[in-house]
């Protein structure tokens, strides 16, 4: 694919706009498209797929900036007091997020919305087209091979915001970038979140104000540069096995992987997730440990499974908010249908080279918190 110069003058002429505001954002698009050229060894549905995200999140960055520039009156919105579902991938969170987004009284980030913050729903009257269409070529390759639960206005992660300054975790689970990835696990964030909170004032504006909930595992690495963009952030943390973890989401990472190269490694990508799930559980910890345990609220995989709607219940007691009856009418619905999701076949961890005792042992402080945090 072009470099990202070239790239960025293909998303202007696409819009025929120009400012994509604050230029930050160009070290961490330079360094992925180097390593999507370099290093991931795309195949052409790959190189196409990966080509056309990039430019979608280009055209919605320029698309944000023009709105902002019409409507400057949307810096006057308020984010107050957003609840971060974080902890490692797969231990429940998606399910919770759905749990979560059944509340008619808050706002979360739709699956369609995320990648395509733009036009700001509010502006669209009739039925919006973004409902249920692919927003890119990734997406309409990865039709059927979802490992969460999801809908036509399902929770979304907030990845495709973080997208927005090429400083994502997504591109890590669609490509073998391995200098971009040791870049992003110690790159600055400050700046990413300052625009995930803009894109979120976006999406709210001319809405009734409701609390929103959000989510991504991604968020234990970035916990002080998350918490200066949203100071008045609470916490759901959830738990489970790293062994148990770590297995599953490099399933899921090999899944994404395969289908944009004919050379996967699936030792490069277990080893991937162990050092980076390792690190981030370390400063989560750390960020804990400096006087912010009491913005947390924990849930283990276990007791999710067993009494999901309870948990939830405790976790609006905690946060002082009520669950009303059609709240949890909304909950035992969504359950009922989707509580076996989450399940996929465990693999041989040998394909990724994983030892999971030498995993737990990497996680050997978490697993004595988790017992104090999740008993």
């Amino acid at each position: 694919m072009e470099d990202s110069k070239a790239l960025m003058a293909a998303a202007q002429a696409e819009t025929g706009l120009s400012d994509f505001g604050d230029d930050g954002f160009q070290e961490g698009l330079e360094r992925l498209v180097r390593a999507l050229n370099t290093e991931a060894r795309l195949n052409a549905a790959g190189d196409h797929a990966l080509r056309d995200r990039i430019l979608l999140h280009l055209r919605q960055r320029l698309m944000v900036e023009d709105w902002y520039r019409r409507f400057p009156q949307i810096e006057d919105e308020r984010i107050r007091s957003p609840l971060f579902g974080v902890g490692l991938p797969r231990t429940g969170s998606s399910a919770l997020s759905f749990l979560l987004s059944s509340d008619p009284e808050i706002r979360y980030l739709r699956v369609w919305e995320s990648a395509q913050p733009c036009p700001p729903p509010s502006t669209v009257k009739a039925a919006d087209p973004r409902r249920g269409a692919s927003a890119s070529a990734v997406d309409e390759t990865l039709k059927g091979g979802r490992r969460t639960p999801t809908g036509i206005d399902g929770a979304m992660e907030c990845q495709d915001l973080m997208a927005l300054d090429f400083r994502s975790q997504i591109f890590q689970a669609f490509a073998q970038i391995p200098s971009y990835s040791e870049w992003l696990i110690e790159a600055d964030l400050a700046g990413t979140y300052r625009y995930e909170r803009r894109v979120l004032k976006l999406l709210q504006w001319g809405e009734p104000a409701r609390p929103w909930r959000l989510k991504a595992p991604t968020h234990m690495l970035y916990l002080d540069a998350l918490d200066a963009a949203f100071p008045d952030a609470r916490f759901v943390m959830t738990h489970r096995d790293p062994a148990e973890v770590m297995l599953s989401v490099a399933t899921v990472y090999a899944d994404i992987i395969g289908k944009f190269t004919d050379h996967p490694d699936p030792v490069y990508i277990g080893e991937l997730n162990v050092q980076c799930w390792s690190e981030a559980m370390k400063r989560a910890m750390a960020f804990r440990a400096a006087g912010q345990d009491n913005r947390f609220f924990d849930i283990h995989f276990r007791t999710m499974e067993a009494d999901p709607i309870g948990e939830v219940r405790r976790l609006y007691d905690w946060l002082g908010e009520d669950v009303s009856p059609a709240f949890a009418r909304a909950m035992s619905q969504w359950w009922a249908g989707n509580e076996q999701a989450e399940r996929m076949v465990k693999p041989d961890p040998a394909r990724f080279g994983l030892d999971l005792e030498a995993v737990r042992a990497r996680f050997t402080d978490y697993l004595h918190h988790m017992d104090r945090w999740a008993a």
